[in-house]
């Protein structure tokens, strides 16, 4: 089928298959959804509506529905099978889902319509990102999160993962320049907001085989180069006066 999105880079058949994998649900999105829900500086929005942007074969949706308990949650990918998939994935979850096929940098939704927009290991399969993150800051209500969860280039640009996977390579950004595109857009965060996971599947070179041997220190943040940056940013309340209401230095 054809994809919605005339920049879409399609995945291989291994990241297709790995994207439905219990390593991909149990090791990566759960605890990336787990990660960004303490990384909230205020109580969770009661019943917040959801958008998944970038949601893939649907397999975040258990876990947005138990950690949020959104009124309405809504799915978006621009891959018509994914789609598929994720409509067969809410069907056995039992999830209410609505389904939108459309790329990131152009939304079909109306302006400050979602409270919460969830975007988990997918800016760095756009090539449009400062469209696409344009129109995630459209969407939010003001004093709305963006859920950010993402791979840097340091991670992506390593010989296994070019092999298994396929993205677009001359778009691929450190933490800091995720940061730094984030807060340039005008959304609000401070350091408290923000996490450098670590994880088994995400160190380059040797997935951390010669840290858990203790053959290798493992480095604190401040002297590695950073894999991975999950960070809960906020629309101000007031957009308009957004350099105003500075929540204090960002990383």
């Amino acid at each position: 089928m054809k994809p919605l999105s005339d920049t879409y880079v399609e995945e291989t058949r291994f990241g297709f298959w790995f994207l439905r994998s219990h390593t991909w649900q149990h090791h990566v999105l759960r605890v990336a959804i787990n990660d960004l829900r303490n990384l909230f500086s205020d109580p969770l929005p009661a019943a917040p509506v959801i958008l998944d942007a970038g949601c893939g074969q649907g397999k975040s949706f258990q876990y947005l529905q138990n950690t949020f308990a959104p009124k309405r949650l809504i799915g978006l990918d621009a891959d018509p099978l994914s789609l598929t998939l994720s409509r067969e994935e809410a069907r056995r979850q039992d999830i209410n889902i609505e389904l939108i096929g459309s790329d990131c940098a152009e939304l079909e939704l109306p302006d400050a319509s979602v409270d919460m927009l969830f975007c988990h290991q997918t800016f760095h399969h756009l090539v449009q990102q400062d469209r696409a993150l344009a129109e995630f800051y459209r969407v939010l209500k003001p004093g709305g999160y963006l859920l950010f969860a993402e791979s840097t280039e340091a991670y992506i640009d390593t010989w296994v993962i070019r092999w298994l996977f396929r993205h677009p390579m001359h778009v691929q950004k450190s933490a800091a320049q995720y940061l730094e595109m984030i807060r340039d857009q005008g959304f609000l965060f401070d350091a408290q907001n923000v996490s450098y996971p670590y994880l088994w599947w995400s160190r380059s070179k040797d997935f951390g085989l010669l840290e858990r041997l203790g053959l290798r220190r493992v480095k604190p943040v401040g002297e590695r180069e950073e894999t991975l940056v999950n960070v809960v940013a906020r629309k101000p309340l007031n957009p308009a006066g957004a350099s105003s209401l500075a929540m204090g230095p960002t990383p």
